[in-house]
């Protein structure tokens, strides 16, 4: 997920197709990568942002809460060494809370929600609210996602998923939070044809692909 914000070029999560994609959209400058979590699929890809270490000559900024932080100093330890070698990706690792926090002149505000047992960050950016891989929302962070007018939310499957909404718990979750607009992401093979679920959907709710643009 690419924001651009004013000035401020960020990305959430860096999946294993991250290069591809920025490649594809010709993101040619970025200025910090925030993650939700630190399963795989969200993380794989961070070592693609030499690329920007060498065209930006900086380190690249790095925000998540201290569990994850942990755990890229650990998949990525030969970026950490004492002593390393050229052509590493080189990271700035900043710990975030559940209070917002400042990237450049851009407000960001964590928004909590839970993946099954493991504790996962949406984040809400001015209008703009993006949570994925969750499948409850507590009170206080829907309070947090009042007044949202375009909101990204996962959506795996048809069935019931252990710890991702399925798409009538997504459809219900959107009505509830009530944005303007919702895009159901990090849609699985079992989700069905694109068209045959687009034509199920609400007024105000689409399915995400890849590519997508949004302007707010």
């Amino acid at each position: 997920m690419h924001l651009a914000v004013d000035e401020l070029s960020l990305v959430i999560d860096t999946g294993p197709d991250f290069r591809q994609q920025m490649l594809r959209e010709d993101i040619t400058r970025l200025d910090a990568i925030i993650f939700t979590h630190g399963h795989k699929d969200h993380t794989a890809g961070l070592d693609d942002v030499r690329a920007y270490n060498f065209l930006q000559r900086m380190e690249m900024p790095v925000y998540a809460h201290q569990e994850v932080l942990q755990q890229l100093r650990s998949e990525y330890a030969y970026a950490f060494d004492a002593q390393t070698y050229p052509g590493i990706p080189r990271l700035n690792l900043i710990g975030i809370t559940e209070g917002p926090f400042m990237i450049f002149n851009t407000r960001i505000v964590p928004l909590p929600v839970l993946h099954l047992h493991l504790p996962v960050y949406g984040f809400r950016i001015g209008d703009f609210s993006y949570i994925t891989d969750a499948n409850d929302i507590p009170p206080a962070t829907l309070e947090k996602l009042r007044g949202t007018s375009v909101l990204v939310l996962n959506a795996l499957q048809q069935e019931k998923h252990v710890s991702h909404f399925n798409l009538e718990e997504a459809v219900a979750m959107a009505a509830k939070i009530g944005a303007g607009q919702t895009y159901l992401t990090h849609l699985s093979h079992k989700m069905g044809r694109h068209k045959a679920i687009a034509a199920k959907l609400p007024d105000g709710v689409a399915l995400a692909y890849d590519g997508l643009s949004v302007n707010i």
